[in-house]
């Protein structure tokens, strides 16, 4: 299911609880909803909206972390591929076809990767085969290259271990993206969400008052979720990571 769609079951559930809330305090006895009772419902409904709000915020903090985690791999995977391309230059006029195709497989990730809009389960998927594929054939490509001097050597010792830098990055960018979110607290969080503005209906009266805003709160709370889901989805979706550093790289390869 789509962030969005997620998010809209949310705000529809948490709707219905605050609803359910207001019908019931208008069928049920007035001595269950005032004094001692009232007071007891006022508890519970503050100790689930600091569960909620200590738990929604860790998700976002949680979901933030993996949306700048990538954006920081990505910044130093562009870094890895630039000292590979420099490294290469460094090697001399041989090394020229492989910088042509490293130059070529960058401009090829940026436009599989933003170009397509997929999903973060293909993006895994792909990056990781993508991640092993490249490093076999950087690997055979480099050993095709015999140097003959020191700086020869230097250069293509500085080749293989940035070559080996970069499958790990887009290995660990991969791992990073494996199960973001738990589902599991999500759902529960929203459980706690729709008891919440059930405990606020049955606090309240049953007035166009009261139901708009148990709507501005279930879109609180579903924007809070989406939050949560898109940032945990940062190649797909409104908040999604940026190709610029890897544009930028890709712009000064082959001109040194």
């Amino acid at each position: 299911m789509s962030p969005e769609k997620f998010a809209l079951c949310v705000a529809l559930a948490v709707f219905v609880g605050g609803a359910v809330g207001l019908f019931l305090q208008r069928i049920l006895p007035e001595k269950f909803t005032t004094g001692g009772p009232r007071d007891m419902i006022g508890a519970v409904v503050g100790l689930l909206t600091l569960l909620s709000a200590l738990v929604l915020g860790l998700l976002i903090w949680t979901a933030y972390g993996v949306y700048g985690g990538q954006n920081l791999a990505l910044q130093t995977l562009a870094a890895k591929v630039l000292q590979l391309d420099l490294a290469l230059a460094d090697y001399g006029p041989d090394a020229t076809p492989l910088r042509a195709q490293v130059r070529q497989n960058l401009g090829k990730t940026i436009d599989e990767i933003w170009g397509a809009n997929e999903s973060d389960s293909s993006f895994v998927a792909q990056n990781f085969s993508a991640a092993v594929e490249s490093l076999r054939n950087r690997d055979k490509a480099l050993a095709e290259l015999h140097p003959s001097t020191d700086a020869e050597k230097q250069a293509l010792a500085a080749a293989t271990s940035t070559v080996d830098a970069i499958g790990k990055a887009r290995l660990q960018m991969s791992f990073a993206l494996s199960n973001p979110v738990s589902y599991p607290l999500i759902l529960m969080v929203v459980g706690w969400a729709t008891f919440l503005f059930c405990g606020y209906g049955l606090m309240s009266k049953g007035n166009p008052m009261s139901i708009a805003a148990g709507v501005v709160g279930a879109i609180a709370v579903a924007s809070a979720v989406y939050l949560i889901l898109d940032l945990s989805d940062p190649y797909s979706g409104l908040f999604r990571t940026s190709s610029a550093p890897l544009e930028q790289v890709l712009a000064v390869m082959g001109k040194e």
